[in-house]
């Protein structure tokens, strides 16, 4: 494995040395590839140059623990270093997600519960929100589907990380574990003798395609056009604003109304439509993938009960990974890092196996 990064270490060096050329910089599309490509390498490059130092500092102790004994705790100490870098630059050499850095459009839908589930699913989104202020990144409601008592019947809206995110922060990245059904057990609003009730609200979240990504032709699509309804002033149930995008090979149907013109909302459904149909790509390849390589861990497995928020106990948990803390109201207030990390560790540990 290690002897593979040496030519990512040469690697590495042509790219400073292309990044230095001015003239390279002309070419705003290049530079950008280039600067991608070095910012990939730059924490694989400098594990493994500290791995080798470790190396030699653990040869150079073992030397001078041969003529005083003094040094052999020194030696244990470098060689658990070492072999934390080891684990460190393994990790590192895992195939990384092609979409890690990509931003995400997330979609939130009510499920069982009636008004309950719309209320968890407004509360969901709120939770993402705040997520997304705590960390620095922008968000923008595409399209929501109020219910009557406030909460969400249906929304969506984009993630966009500020600027290139550092290895492994990116929206994808940390967001892509959220997707699954998610559970709430609590007393509703609308219940008058305090029993607790258990509904849920479904997450989607798709990383956002770029024009590049999905070449969609316009003769495939049947676009339909309809009259808004729900909050939004005198232009709601008056005009034909209202889109809704049918993706004929496949299916997939996408509608918005949020916008006041019917020209916004059908940018808006085909920014939706290609996320999805990115989405549907991936998992046709991860079908026809082998096993080892769709063992990427559960932990991104939409289909399942994803997680429970109880609020009688105040308690989270993560059913994929065994995660469980009793700081819910802090949770459903945007602190989500620590329930985010222990579906990142897990997935990176079961990377870790796969490549053996």
């Amino acid at each position: 494995m290690f002897e593979a990064v040496e030519e990512l270490v040469g690697e590495h060096a042509d790219l400073e040395r292309r990044l230095a050329d001015p003239a390279v910089h002309a070419d705003q599309a290049t530079a950008r590839r280039l600067g991608k490509r070095y910012a990939e390498l730059t924490p694989i490059i400098t594990a493994y140059r500290a791995w080798k130092r470790y190396g030699d500092d653990v040869e150079t102790a073992r030397e001078l623990a041969a003529e005083d004994p003094e040094f052999a705790g020194e030696v244990k100490e470098l060689q658990a270093r070492r072999e934390e870098l080891t684990d460190e630059l393994r990790l590192l050499l895992v195939p990384r997600d092609p979409s890690d850095d990509k931003d995400v459009i997330l979609e939130i839908k009510a499920g069982e519960g009636g008004d309950e589930s719309a209320l968890f699913a407004g509360d969901l989104l709120r939770m993402y929100l705040r997520y997304a202020e705590r960390v620095g990144w922008q968000t923008e409601i595409i399209d929501g589907n109020e219910s009557d008592l406030g909460g969400y019947k249906d929304v969506s809206v984009a993630v966009k990380s500020k600027g290139g995110p550092a290895a492994g922060q990116g929206v994808w990245a940390r967001l892509k574990y959220e997707g699954g059904v998610h559970r709430v057990q609590r007393v509703p609003a609308t219940e008058s003798q305090g029993r607790i009730h258990t509904s849920a609200a479904g997450v989607l979240v798709l990383p956002e395609a770029e024009d590049v990504d999905v070449e969609i032709n316009a003769n495939d699509l049947r676009i339909d056009v309809y009259r808004s309804s729900g909050p939004g002033g005198q232009s709601v149930n008056t005009t034909d604003s209202a889109v809704r995008i049918t993706h004929l090979p496949t299916g997939i149907v996408v509608s918005c109304q949020n916008e006041k013109s019917q020209l916004q909302n059908k940018e808006q459904a085909l920014r939706i439509l290609r996320a999805r149909l990115l989405a549907a790509a991936r998992e046709e390849a991860d079908r026809e993938a082998s096993d080892a390589r769709r063992s990427q861990v559960r932990t991104v497995d939409r289909s399942e009960r994803v997680r429970t928020y109880n609020f009688p106990e105040n308690r989270i948990s993560d059913h994929r990974v065994g995660f469980k803390a009793y700081n819910l109201d802090q949770v459903l207030d945007g602190d989500l890092d620590a329930v985010i990390q222990a579906c990142v560790d897990a997935d990176s540990a079961a990377k870790l196996a796969a490549a053996g």
